[in-house]
């Protein structure tokens, strides 16, 4: 852990299994989270670059900045490596912008996963123009300072869910979750099963037989 003047700096988390990362791109942020007690993840922040078909997956490194200033997120792109999630706590400040677009195009052109950034992001247009996984609480025209202060690979708080620099960020277009290394293979194969439940509900569904007789169940447990 260094000292510091404008920015407290700490090195990043060893990454995640690459096989892990490449199952978690398959499986839709909806099934890992109904096997997580669906009460973890983010709330308020969404998704401003083009949908695609795979789920952003990376290592999280984390940085936490001053309302509006950027001078941590330009230094924390040096602490990424490909396949990392850049994680940015601006606590929720929404009146400058810390992210735009030649910023997003440079961290996707280093091999970044993702930027998910708990503040406002500009430059909408051109951002929504790209794969590249860009997730903010909002949008202003009104651009950063390059102050500091900061601090890198610290454990942070995004759209009300922690994040701990290792973390394994995974994100979609219905949202975010920050899930520990420990114990991903196990959720991986619930999830997993759990997609080849809805696939045989569904399945069901065209064919007529649906069974329906747990709404009973469900309505008759209700108190009132």
């Amino acid at each position: 852990m260094s000292t510091y003047k404008a920015i407290r700096k700490v090195p990043s988390a060893p990454q995640a299994n690459a096989k892990v990362l490449a199952a978690l791109r398959d499986i839709p942020v909806a099934a890992l989270s109904d096997n997580m007690h669906r009460n973890i993840g983010t709330v308020g922040l969404h998704p401003y670059h083009r949908p695609g078909k795979q789920t952003m997956a990376g290592t999280a490194v984390t940085a936490r900045s001053r309302c509006g200033d950027n001078l941590t997120y330009l230094r924390a792109l040096e602490y990424c490596r490909p396949g990392d999630v850049l994680v940015i706590d601006a606590g929720g400040d929404l009146n400058n912008a810390g992210v735009g677009g030649i910023l997003s195009f440079y961290a996707a052109h280093v091999g970044v996963a993702g930027v998910v950034l708990d503040g406002a992001l500009r430059d909408v247009a051109e951002i929504r123009e790209r794969d590249f996984p860009v997730y903010a609480r909002g949008v202003t025209h009104r651009g950063p300072y390059k102050d500091g202060p900061g601090e890198i690979n610290v454990p942070i708080c995004v759209g009300g869910m922690v994040v701990n620099p290792g973390d394994i960020v995974v994100g979609d277009q219905d949202g975010l979750l920050a899930i520990p290394q420990q114990g991903i293979e196990a959720l991986i194969e619930k999830a997993l099963a759990h997609l080849q439940a809805e696939a045989n509900t569904i399945q069901a569904m065209k064919e007529g037989r649906w069974d329906r007789s747990f709404i009973d169940a469900l309505e008759a447990r209700c108190n009132n």
